[in-house]
């Protein structure tokens, strides 16, 4: 190699190069340096490649030293992705997302990793980390990992699905607890938290579905090297999803009537009061009209010469208030 390339390469080694790993096809396999990484053929096992797609130095190798055709390198480097799946000859173009298990993330932030899957080779790039690329390599580090490319993508997507379970579970939590605080009134906050659950869970439904159509995709493309067992398995993980995705929908539904229950309260409580309010002025109606007509100044108001006028006008108000309440207990007002 030259010395650009030389150059490319001790960049990758200390920036961009996440992993390289040369598979024994056995279930284990070692870790391998960029030089090794230079001189690999496909007859000493299968290698997968992981790249940080931002750094100056992975994206000048991908171009000018990975030998794949411009658009898969594209699809490689592309910084908004959908998941999909994608046959280019003999190989798998596939963009995945995970849910966002990283410190101080949301869950529904999901982080995408792109994949080019050949027989011999996978090279792989991402942005951010991915906890389910750290538990496949663990598994292989510790010989009970995939022995073929097919393996790779389905033990990955396997692990990508699994990794989404404890997030699903925690929106069902979440929303068991709400619907309680809603029944037991015991939350002044339910509003904002029934809608933070419904933009995640709205947020990650829109990331799965198409996830899904890109394992179906899998399914059906006809490469060489992905064998009917790594089919049957990628059916079974296809299969998960979809049941994570009508948890996610049923979350969704329970939040959204949750919240119309919330409403409805609100509205009832509000209704009560306002009730209330109507009773009382009612009540208190004739005897502000009574008060102000013998309150005005001029001459002729019955009593004023009296001495027990005043008591007799404040008999008078306390046997129409006690009308009123006749009448509006008969009515059926209270």
């Amino acid at each position: 190699m030259d010395s650009i390339g030389e150059a490319t390469g001790q960049a990758i080694v200390e920036r961009g190069l996440i992993h390289a790993y040369l598979l024994d096809r056995q279930g284990g396999g070692r870790d391998l340096a960029w030089s090794e990484v230079r001189d690999w053929q496909p007859q000493q096992g299968l290698l997968w490649l992981h790249f940080d797609y931002t750094d100056a130095g992975v994206q000048q190798w991908l171009r000018s030293g990975s030998g794949l055709e411009p658009l898969v390198v594209d699809a490689l480097l592309t910084e908004e992705t959908r998941p999909r799946t994608t046959a280019i000859g003999d190989g798998l173009l596939i963009a995945l997302r995970g849910v966002n298990l990283n410190p101080e993330s949301q869950p529904e932030d999901m982080v995408s990793i792109r994949l080019w899957v050949e027989e011999n080779r996978v090279i792989s790039t991402r942005k951010r980390r991915l906890l389910s690329v750290s538990d496949l390599l663990e598994r292989l580090r510790a010989g009970r990992g995939p022995v073929s490319s097919a393996g790779v993508v389905t033990s990955l997507t396997d692990l990508l699905v699994w990794r989404m379970s404890d997030t699903v579970e925690s929106f069902e939590d979440k929303i068991d607890e709400l619907e309680d605080c809603v029944l037991e009134a015991s939350s002044a906050t339910l509003r904002a938290d029934l809608a933070q659950l419904r933009k995640q869970t709205i947020t990650l439904r829109r990331y799965l579905a198409p996830e899904r159509e890109a394992l179906s995709r899998m399914l059906v493309e006809k490469v060489t090297w992905f064998d009917e067992g790594s089919r049957i398995q990628l059916r079974e993980v296809s299969d998960r999803l979809l049941r994570h995705i009508e948890d996610i929908d049923a979350v969704r539904e329970r939040a959204a009537v949750t919240q119309e229950e919330l409403l409805s309260r609100n509205s009832e409580q509000l209704n009560s009061r306002m009730y209330v309010l109507s009773v009382v002025a009612a009540i208190f109606l004739p005897l502000g009209f009574l008060t102000g007509l013998l309150g005005i100044n001029v001459g002729g108001i019955p009593g004023a010469e009296s001495p027990w006028a005043f008591a007799a006008f404040c008999g008078l108000l306390l046997l129409a208030v006690a009308l009123q309440l006749v009448i509006f207990r008969w009515k059926k007002w209270f």
